[in-house]
């Protein structure tokens, strides 16, 4: 893929002037610049959001393949490796995972748990960045945001398969006395992994180490044409009807799921958060995919 080192477009740079003395050297339509410019780049955003589906390569960089977001501040690279919590934790940033230095158009980032990794850095645009490993030949696609004008909420539908992923279980917490009877009013509580979900009728309080598991099956999130914040449900039972829900997000640990047949809502509080911090539980499993939710041609019936 890339066989130049780190070559910094006209447009970053023009954002980037600095007082002291800079090396230059110009080969046809790049510009490669210093060690300290490199880092004046890294850091002239506040977070750098991991466009994952935009990733080239087979191989990975494991601190990158399951971040959200990245940051360089002074030395400190931090990662928000959750949605739970994502604005608020590192003010913001996210959690402190390593150290990390500029050399002349590459960065060294020194992760706590997956060591050093050096990645030339390349501006594909004025808020893009694109890191490159050579071990790998793979490439990761950064876009630049400021806290203020970072949408943390699109995150949260962009990536709302990994979300409701990050609690062991849901606990059913409100049904609404709208709606007809149906049989998901007796579940109280889902849990999902990767491709499966499973459902229990235990009674609300239950805890999670008691939970009996009634129902199996594999479940679909879907993309709603037209309409980026809302994202549909459907539970495909092993022995039952599916059941299909447009799933909204209250906050980060509450899902709403309306269920349009029965004109029912239903509000479900996660249980057993899994951080993946820098190691512990979930760390390796935990790992973004090159995916896109299929998509449904479909209107709002919520209001």
């Amino acid at each position: 893929m890339k066989i130049l080192k780190l070559l910094f477009g006209y447009t970053l740079l023009a954002t980037l002037l600095v007082s002291c003395y800079a090396e230059v050297i110009v080969d046809d339509e790049f510009i490669e610049e210093s060690a300290y410019n490199t880092d004046q780049v890294l850091q002239s955003y506040d977070l750098w959001y991991i466009a994952i589906n935009e990733t080239r390569g087979n191989g990975e960089v494991p601190f990158l393949q399951r971040a959200f977001t990245v940051s360089f501040r002074g030395g400190i690279f931090y990662a928000n490796n959750n949605l739970v919590g994502i604005g608020k934790s590192g003010n913001g940033l996210g959690l402190d995972t390593g150290y990390y230095e500029t050399f002349r158009g590459v960065v060294e980032v020194d992760h706590v748990v997956d060591g050093k990794w050096l990645l030339e850095v390349y501006a594909l645009n004025g808020n893009t960045l694109e890191l490159y490993d050579a071990r790998s030949d793979t490439s990761y696609v950064l876009k630049g945001y400021q806290k203020n004008n970072f949408d943390y909420d699109q995150v949260f539908y962009d990536n709302i398969g990994y979300f409701i992923q990050e609690y062991d279980a849901w606990e059913k917490s409100y049904t609404s006395e709208a709606g007809m009877l149906n049989d998901f009013d007796e579940e109280n509580f889902l849990q999902f992994s990767p491709s499966l979900f499973r459902s229990s009728v235990d009674v609300p309080g239950t805890s999670l180490s008691n939970l009996q598991w009634d129902f199996e099956g594999v479940y679909q999130l879907y993309d709603v044409v037209g309409d980026a914040s809302l994202k549909t449900l459907t539970l495909d039972y092993d022995f039952f009807d599916n059941d299909y829900f447009e799933l909204y997000v209250i906050n980060d640990s509450t899902i709403e799921l309306y269920h349009p047949d029965s004109g029912t809502v239903y509000e479900f509080k996660g249980k057993g958060y899994q951080q993946y911090l820098k190691t512990g539980k979930g760390v390796m499993d935990k790992k973004r995919t090159n995916t896109n939710n299929p998509t449904m041609d479909v209107k709002r019936k919520r209001k």
